[in-house]
């Protein structure tokens, strides 16, 4: 019972065993030491509601004794909704493509992230990056068409994919996130999807994704399967580590390999495109870690309060450092990845010094204790990093695809 209901507990003994009518409940408050604090009953509405809270756990406790607890351990309890779920609750979407779709389709939807793709864009993106670095050394030359052909088909995986990974991260975290202001709401959640019915709908996906990647090659299967150990590892790696970001950089940055296969390049036997290959999976890692930390500080204070852990929690001093170290290492495995590759002039002026200014720029301008500033940033960084880098790339793509015309053309 809070302490301001104990001095009045004498005076208040009719009210509390229903001797006295409510509306002359004011008469009592305002007797004693008390008058000044409940002058108003009408002014001071909220302790008018907690006095009687205190009333009804009295009444509670006189009637049935044997069941009765302390009196203020009775009413600081809450229901679950209030301490787990603050703020407002949840309500059917009303704009956008979740609008659109029936209403028992929504919480799936939302279980993918479909309203939210920048996720999808960065699981693409090093998949783009290597197909448009793997073509120019494919055997013959890849054309136009099939690096076009086969971009698609990496956008159709990435969207699917990406949806599997975020059920199947909801499902670790169906007891955690509930307890994070912006996950609370997840389907999964706040029970709109069942675990059973998450677990079903994670081997529809992945189902979907293996007709996806059988379009490829065959010797792409054997490549993407072992990403599928990092889908399933991540969410509990933010449950034994402060560096679960490595653990999505090697699950998002997969796509980095595949490009090379996917163009019929035997990585066992082309050491050139095994080092290239290599060199942009690591510079990918770099580029996700970076981009995740950013993202990370958007929960940073709700992750140490849930105990998830994060290079953001565990550098949160020192972020920007990390950040400048991080893109640093980044263009610098991408340049590597461009040596090995045989890249010219317009990778790395396009590609590798696009990706230093838009990394700089974000690192410099960002606001890690806005959460706004932080999801502006993950959201168009995505689009200014990845974009000058494909730029590059495809730069030099075209142009030794040109010189290859016109050298074919001199020999004949």
């Amino acid at each position: 019972m809070p302490g301001y209901c104990v001095p009045l507990r004498m005076s208040l003994r009719p009210v509390i065993h229903g001797h006295l009518h409510p509306a002359r409940l004011s008469a009592y408050v305002n007797k004693g030491s008390r008058r000044a604090q409940f002058r108003s009953i009408n002014a001071h509405r909220a302790h008018y509601d907690r006095f009687l809270g205190c009333l009804d756990a009295r009444k509670f406790s006189s009637a049935t004794p044997k069941a009765s607890a302390p009196a203020s351990a009775h009413v600081q309890q809450a229901p679950t909704d209030e301490i787990v779920n603050p703020g407002r609750a949840y309500t059917p979407p009303t704009s956008g493509i979740l609008s659109l779709l029936p209403s028992s389709w929504v919480p799936y939807a939302e279980l993918v992230r479909i309203d939210k793709p920048t996720g999808s864009y960065y699981l693409y993106f090093p998949c783009l990056f290597s197909t448009l670095m793997a073509a120019p050394m494919a055997v013959p030359m890849a054309s136009p068409g099939s690096v076009i052909g086969t971009s698609l088909l990496f956008f159709t995986g990435a969207l699917i994919m990406r949806g599997a990974g975020c059920t199947i991260n909801d499902l670790w975290d169906r007891n955690l996130d509930p307890h994070v202001a912006r996950t609370r709401l997840r389907p999964i959640a706040r029970k709109a999807v069942t675990p059973f019915q998450g677990l079903v709908f994670t081997g529809f996906q992945l189902l979907a994704g293996l007709g996806i990647l059988l379009q490829f090659p065959a010797q792409c299967f054997f490549y993407a399967a072992p990403s599928l150990l990092f889908v399933a590892a991540y969410p509990l790696a933010k449950r034994v580590t402060y560096y679960p970001q490595f653990v999505l950089g090697l699950t998002f940055s997969w796509g980095a390999i595949m490009g090379f296969p996917a163009l019929g390049i035997d990585l066992l036997s082309n050491t050139s495109a095994s080092s290239a290959a290599g060199l942009l999976y690591a510079s990918n890692i770099a580029w996700t870690v970076l981009y995740d930390m950013i993202y990370a500080h958007m929960d940073i204070k709700d992750d140490a309060k849930a105990g998830i852990k994060s290079i953001a929690l565990k550098h949160d001093q020192q972020t920007k450092q990390v950040l400048t170290g991080l893109a640093i290492t980044q263009v610098g495995l991408l340049a590597g990845a461009g040596m090995a590759a045989g890249a010219g002039p317009a990778f790395f002026i396009g590609s590798c010094g696009g990706a230093l200014l838009t990394l700089g720029i974000m690192i410099k301008r960002v606001n890690l204790k806005s959460v706004k500033n932080c999801w502006w940033w993950f959201v168009n960084g995505c689009w200014m990093t990845g974009g000058v880098v494909c730029l590059g790339l495809g730069a030099d793509y075209l142009q030794r695809y040109v010189q290859k015309d016109e050298d074919e053309e001199d020999s004949l």
